[in-house]
């Protein structure tokens, strides 16, 4: 259980990845991209997870090139992720893609590196490039994103390497269960995106109710909901006060009745495509 923002959790493959990271979905290229970065650093976040069709990995790579000179860390103290997108699916595509993407970071290696969404007939051989991308020691952990249960069983069957993280939407509306229990069985630990709804959660009389009683705000209640069910979470944010904010959830516990009532509320919701019938 994460008891500080910087603790984290060990992968099947031996890489700590921390519990809680800052994610910058639909954050554009520019100051305000480099500066919430940089804050979040500085505030003690230790993970950002990005992705190449975000289009943001230069502004993400100058944040982090010089919140390290700032904040007297080593590379190695950072724990960066990014994606593959659907147009650069497979074997020489997908190695090219992590080029480009180290390129635009300014790094020499990711932490994470995901396949973004799973495109029939093209992610197998995605796969079989992040396999070689891994074995040759050129990225530390390799995953997936929005795959479902019978993406990662195809996946596995011709794997020689099981995904060590799965990243999909998840949160109250939309609690994968059942996704969660077969990734738990299989060690890919699932982490959420999405994991505040884009704010659509935040007058939930529910939630409302098990933050008031904490003193907490909905978000860190839901954010501490995710820590309690050993999910990885990268709530998204611009603004240095709600940076700083999310992060604080350390400080206080969900009983099993809260944990239960939030579990509750699932209504198998998205806010993003389905992955099953997503157009690609």
């Amino acid at each position: 259980m994460a008891l500080h923002l910087q603790d984290t959790t060990r992968l099947h493959s031996g890489v700590n990845m921390p519990w809680f990271g800052l994610g910058v979905f639909q954050v554009e290229e520019g100051a305000e991209l480099i500066q919430a970065v940089k804050s979040a650093i500085a505030h003690g976040y230790r993970s950002v997870d990005t992705a190449a069709i975000y289009q943001n990995e230069r502004g993400v790579g100058q944040a982090v090139a010089e919140a390290l000179a700032e904040n007297k860390l080593d590379r190695e103290d950072l724990f960066i992720t990014s994606k593959v997108w659907n147009a650069d699916l497979g074997y020489e595509a997908t190695l090219a893609a992590y080029d480009a993407s180290l390129e635009k970071l300014g790094l020499d290696y990711l932490d994470l590196y995901l396949i973004h969404w799973p495109v029939q007939g093209k992610y197998k051989e995605a796969w079989r490039a992040l396999e070689t991308l891994y074995k040759s020691g050129r990225v530390k952990a390799i995953g997936v994103s929005n795959f479902q249960i019978h993406h990662l069983e195809d996946v596995m069957r011709d794997a020689e390497i099981t995904p060590m993280v799965n990243q999909v939407e998840l949160h109250p509306y939309l609690s994968q269960r059942e996704l969660r229990r077969f990734c738990e069985a299989q060690g890919i630990q699932i982490e959420a995106w999405s994991p505040l709804m884009q704010g659509q959660l935040l007058d939930q009389p529910v939630l409302q109710e098990i933050a008031a009683a904490h003193g907490k705000s909905v978000a860190q209640v839901i954010l501490r909901w995710d820590l309690q069910h050993g999910i990885v979470t990268i709530p998204k944010s611009t603004k240095e006060h709600r940076i700083t904010e999310n992060a604080s959830v350390f400080d206080f516990e969900l009983s099993t009745g809260e944990m239960e009532r939030i579990d509750g509320l699932n209504q198998d919701k998205r806010t993003g495509p389905d992955p099953d019938h997503f157009d690609f």
